[in-house]
């Protein structure tokens, strides 16, 4: 779910000894919400794992959603993404690689699966801090392994801030990347789309260890199949190691 690189970076800057690693668990309702318009036949429960490791040369940044949502309510889908950033000296950029990828499984169809493709991105990223907010951006070319191989670029932003004296968090990302209209190389359909993906989230911090909260998943041209605007609100608890 939401990357909280912005935070891990801010952290690492003040203080390159901390690491911070948490689990969260969203109450997903795209199926009452939208259903079939996005392939969604039931509402699930989406547990993501997030570490973050800073050390001497730069910061390590990994997390991995599972989602609730084959058949008896089993795992149906692993998705992850692990990054890191470089530290050279003074240079205010930081040179940024990425994996992104996963699998999954059909709903009703016992032992039919997919693979997510894979994402490989190369680029640079620049820490700042905007009042509360400890932000991030990055710039990266971007290879996306479908079919028939898809060059391209995204652009991403991330932010974080504590507020109420520690009770409330504000987090979230932004991603506006390109990719091929046609992921198999077949047919007619040339050219490139763009797609936009954010998800903010917001935490009241019941105790330093456990909150309570919501994301909301806004898409355009993400889901496979339309060009169309959603927005996916969730309920959720986390906890913080």
């Amino acid at each position: 779910m939401v990357r909280n690189i912005v935070l891990s970076l801010a952290i690492l800057c003040a203080a390159g000894t901390i690491q911070a690693q948490n689990l969260q668990l969203h109450f997903d309702p795209r199926h009452s919400l939208y259903g079939d318009k996005i392939g969604a036949p039931v509402n699930y429960l989406t547990a993501t794992f997030e570490m973050f490791k800073p050390d001497q040369w730069g910061s390590t940044f990994m997390f991995v959603d599972f989602d609730f949502n084959f058949d008896k309510r089993n795992p149906g889908l692993a998705y992850a993404e692990i990054a890191r950033e470089f530290k050279i000296g003074d240079f205010p950029l930081l040179p940024h690689i990425e994996y992104n990828g996963g699998l999954g499984l059909v709903r009703g169809l016992d032992g039919v699966g997919f693979s997510i493709p894979s994402s490989y991105l190369g680029g640079f990223g620049y820490p700042f801090q905007l009042g509360n907010f400890f932000m991030s951006t990055y710039v990266a070319y971007k290879l996306n392994a479908f079919q028939e191989l898809s060059h391209d670029a995204q652009w991403t932003l991330t932010w974080s801030s504590t507020l109420a004296g520690g009770k409330l968090s504000l987090a979230g990302f932004l991603d506006i990347w390109s990719e091929n209209k046609n992921r198999t190389g077949e047919g007619d359909e040339k050219g490139k789309k763009m797609v936009l993906l954010s998800e903010p989230q917001i935490w009241y911090n019941i105790t330093p260890q456990f909150a309570i909260g919501s994301e909301v998943e806004v898409s355009y041209n993400f889901v496979i199949g339309t060009n169309s605007f959603y927005a996916i609100p969730t309920i959720a608890t986390k906890w913080n190691f």
